[in-house]
């Protein structure tokens, strides 16, 4: 029996697409409304033995049965198997309209290494015994936690980037797996923010 509805989940994309037209709410023009196909179940296998991993059902399921991403919360669900297009061109200008071009670039370079360091945190995810490491918190760890934040995020996944190096992680491992926490490690900590990946997506899915 699947866990997730494709058609459903289809079908309200295309109508949050539609509603937004020129791309203006948060994060969608970098994910576009726009989901990927199925990972095929071998695919999936692989990443988990080369991982040593099993990775929670709700998310599992989900690349599965409906898409690897981008459409999804804040800037979009990061694939699982495979880099993300750039998305540099979109994402990068948001927010500048009204200066003139010489000024559009600069800001472009000025932040593109903090804008696009989610990619960075994906390859890191992705590094050897990094993801079957334990993770190492039992509870919230509010404020800021600087340069401790790598060792915290050992045994968690990256879904999706907020913007200003915030993130949102999915707990592999323990008695927190299967749910959601965001690192903000200059000012918010390390906290829970959803139960599981289902109403983490479901509730993005469904919000108008």
């Amino acid at each position: 029996m699947k866990s997730w509805d494709e058609n459903h989940v289809r079908a309200r994309i295309s109508e949050k697409s539609a509603r937004d037209p020129e791309r203006q709410r948060f994060g969608a023009a970098t994910h576009r409304y726009e989901l990927g196909p199925r990972l095929p179940e071998g695919e999936i296998l692989a990443f988990e033995v080369t991982h040593g991993i099993r990775l929670p059902q709700a998310y599992r399921s989900f690349v599965a049965e409906v898409g690897d991403g981008p459409a999804g919360p804040f800037h979009g669900l990061m694939p699982l198997t495979t880099p993300r297009p750039e998305a540099r061109g979109p994402r990068a200008m948001d927010g500048m309209d009204g200066m003139d071009d010489t000024d559009a670039v600069d800001a472009v370079d000025d932040t593109d290494d903090d804008q696009w360091a989610v990619d960075d945190e994906w390859e890191d995810d992705r590094l050897p015994g990094r993801l079957t490491e334990p993770f190492p918190l039992s509870g919230p760890l509010p404020g800021p936690i600087g340069a401790s934040a790598d060792a915290l995020t050992r045994g968690t996944l990256t879904l999706a980037e907020l913007g200003c190096g915030i993130h949102h992680r999915l707990v592999l491992n323990g008695p927190r797996a299967g749910e959601v926490w965001q690192i903000d490690a200059d000012w918010g900590g390390f906290v829970p923010v959803n139960p599981g990946f289902r109403t983490w997506y479901a509730d993005w899915l469904e919000e108008r």
